[in-house]
């Protein structure tokens, strides 16, 4: 079970660049085992870049909470275990030509990346820590 943020640690980590988010994502839910997205009636809240659709992820319910605003204010955090976003989401979001924007900010900046890429890097660090 994750542990709670406190409002402190929540402002210091915001305060990260995009690839610092995005490794401090990698190890969250590698060490939780849980990607945190936001979700409605018609499914996963998803972003548009000008190339691509992405479905935006985050490493911790608080994160995905704080998007629940303005347009989003109706959409619930939701956890997706890791063993279930290895066997489904991963090749679900290839086969709909999704892209994954890890841990947007407010502003909408994150790291845009394949579904492939992300698992790769999730299963790196987790035979890391394991060795």
């Amino acid at each position: 079970m994750a542990k709670t943020l406190t409002q402190e640690r929540i402002a210091e980590i915001l305060k990260l660049d995009i690839d610092q988010r995005y490794k401090y994502l990698v190890k969250e839910v590698v060490e939780n085992r849980e990607i945190w997205i936001l979700t409605d009636e018609h499914g996963c809240v998803m972003l548009n870049t000008e190339e691509e659709d992405c479905v935006p992820v985050w490493p911790n319910q608080e994160f995905a909470q704080e998007w629940a605003t303005g347009e989003w204010k109706h959409c619930k955090p939701e956890a997706i275990g890791l063993n279930k976003w290895h066997s489904r989401w991963t090749n679900g979001l290839l086969d709909d030509e999704l892209s994954i924007v890890a841990f947007p900010n407010i502003d909408l900046e994150g790291v845009v990346l394949f579904p492939d890429e992300f698992d790769f890097d999730l299963t790196s660090l987790a035979k890391k820590q394991k060795r």
